[in-house]
């Protein structure tokens, strides 16, 4: 059977442009607000899952959620250290192994306020395990010994005193910033410094993780999806009696720390949506009512000519997705010059903040496309079933 020519709706909605532009502007501005959140996520996440390693082990105290919660004493650690044969050597020999510690410390930020900064105690090996990720930008690295610090580059401009040459007080202890370094993931928004200095000045007597780079074809074993070991190495060190800990692959533990912020995110990305999707499904339900009832005479001589009504109703429909498509486009052209902006958020799991760009993404965009269709198609949904059951008698003498 004949379907209404689609020339037929893209003149329509031509000829209501104003009553059109309203609409796909009101999609739009929800379409933005949806893509401009699952930006944020997508930049959060992304910090994290695309930055971590697969060949690089974290070794946390069991039961703990992150390395704030985390404890070593420096016994414990050389046992791990020296006792396990899974490891990667330099060029010397060394096994590519390191323990760090680690503390959430209050600063104050440039443009008023405080944050919770993340302050990393490394030794010479980090430097070693993590290779080119890691590299000084300006000034040079710390001194082993001595009360110097590197500042990662994206909070270097954020922090008071975080820049090069300036002078950082822990607690009594003033430590000079010598360099500023730049990591993809999540150490660019932290402080490095020399281990045993820093555990000094935090009076910090324990180390929180150790980290090392594993031999090709070891199996670590941790299961994501259920939060515990399942083979391997992970099993092994559950159930260690002398240091039970548990251990997972770099990029798994910092997936693990963007879990509970980017559900958050995804929470009130949703939310926003159906608040604001109501509105424009009733916008767009208002414009196809305005245009059912202007155009009765035409529905009546479309039926008269032979269209059967689910061909009338077909053709309302596509009209009313063409709003949520246009507007869908709309959104995604406002909310794309946010894509790249650098912020700052609260990291939920460490309570530190993270500095990261929004990132919008092509899946991202096509899903807010996706959105506003159906935004499109609801609104327009009822008022096709209505031009769909008009007799074409009665519309005929409508004036």
């Amino acid at each position: 059977m004949a379907l209404v020519p689609l020339s037929y709706n893209v003149r329509s909605l031509w000829v209501r442009k104003s009553a059109t532009f309203l609409t796909v502007l009101g999609i739009g501005a929800t379409v933005a607000v949806l893509a401009g959140v699952l930006a944020l996520r997508s930049g959060f996440q992304g910090l994290f899952r695309d930055n971590g390693r697969d060949d690089i082990a974290v070794f946390l105290r069991q039961g703990s959620t992150n390395e704030g919660d985390s404890a070593f004493t420096r016994e414990r650690a050389e046992i791990l250290t020296k006792t396990l044969d899974v490891f990667e050597q330099d060029a010397s020999g060394k096994p590519l192994v390191s323990t760090e510690t680690y503390l959430a410390v209050r600063m104050f930020k440039t443009d008023g306020g405080e944050t919770n900064v993340p302050v990393r105690g490394v030794q010479p090996t980090t430097f070693a395990i993590f290779g080119d990720d890691v590299r000084v930008l300006e000034g040079r690295t710390f001194t082993l010994g001595a009360d110097e610090v590197i500042v990662g580059d994206k909070i270097a401009s954020r922090l008071r005193d975080g820049g090069l040459g300036d002078t950082i007080q822990f607690n009594t202890t003033p430590f000079r910033v010598v360099g500023v370094f730049h990591h993809a993931g999540a150490f660019s928004s932290e402080i490095w410094g020399d281990r045993d200095r820093l555990m000094e000045a935090l009076e910090r007597p324990v180390l929180n993780r150790v980290i090392g780079r594993i031999k090709p074809g070891v199996d670590i074993g941790w299961d994501d999806e259920d939060d515990k070991p399942k083979s391997g190495l992970a099993l092994q060190l559950d159930a260690d009696p002398q240091v039970p800990c548990k251990v997972m692959t770099e990029r798994q533990y910092l997936m693990s720390q963007s879990a509970a912020l980017g559900a958050v995110l995804l929470v009130l990305g949703q939310v926003l949506a159906i608040i604001m999707g109501i509105a424009a499904v009733f916008t767009a339900t208002n414009t196809m009512l305005s245009a059912l009832a202007a155009r009765t005479r035409e529905i009546g001589i479309l039926l008269s000519l032979g269209f059967k009504p689910w061909a009338i109703f077909l053709s309302f429909l596509f009209e009313s997705m063409l709003l949520g498509l246009f507007g869908g486009v709309v959104g995604c052209v406002l909310a794309y010059p946010i894509h790249g902006t650098e912020t700052g958020t609260m990291n939920f799991n460490t309570f530190t903040e993270v500095a990261f760009a929004f990132r919008l993404t092509p899946e991202l965009l096509a899903q807010a496309v996706g959105f506003s269709i159906v935004l499109g198609l609801l609104g327009g949904a009822w008022p096709a079933f209505r031009a769909a059951s008009m007799e074409p008698t009665r519309t005929m003498r409508r004036e």
